[in-house]
């Protein structure tokens, strides 16, 4: 095999093996249980899977706040309508994240736990 090609499969190897995070990494398995508390630390790696995209500093794309930070996420829950935007069935208009799919309801759970917990931080 000539160095060029050897060359032209490493980069395509090293190319492909590259993947960049979805909400879909962050959905909890069937193994794992919820933590007796939720907090933010659980919660933010969806919102920023899911939704940082958008809900950037400063947001992005229409979106209305930022969810960047703790008091982001807790606002976003207690004013902002969170909870709903994301419990929309999928296809219905005003599903977060914008344009769906719908996140996986044990992800949309957590977050209701998390609200139930009393948004704690850590």
């Amino acid at each position: 095999m000539s160095p060029k090609l050897i060359f032209i499969v490493l980069g395509l190897l090293l190319f492909s093996s590259c993947s960049s995070n979805t909400y879909d990494d962050v959905q909890e398995n069937d193994n794992e249980q919820t933590p007796e508390l939720v907090t933010y630390q659980e919660v933010r790696p969806i919102l920023n899977s899911a939704c940082v995209q958008c809900h950037s500093n400063p947001p992005q794309n229409g979106a209305p706040m930022s969810l960047e930070t703790f008091e982001n996420a807790r606002d976003a829950v207690l004013t902002r309508g969170l909870l709903n935007s994301i419990s929309i069935p999928d296809g219905d208009p005003g599903l977060m994240p914008l344009g769906g799919p719908r996140l996986p309801q044990n992800t949309i759970d957590l977050i209701f736990q998390w609200e139930e917990d009393g948004l704690l931080n850590n």
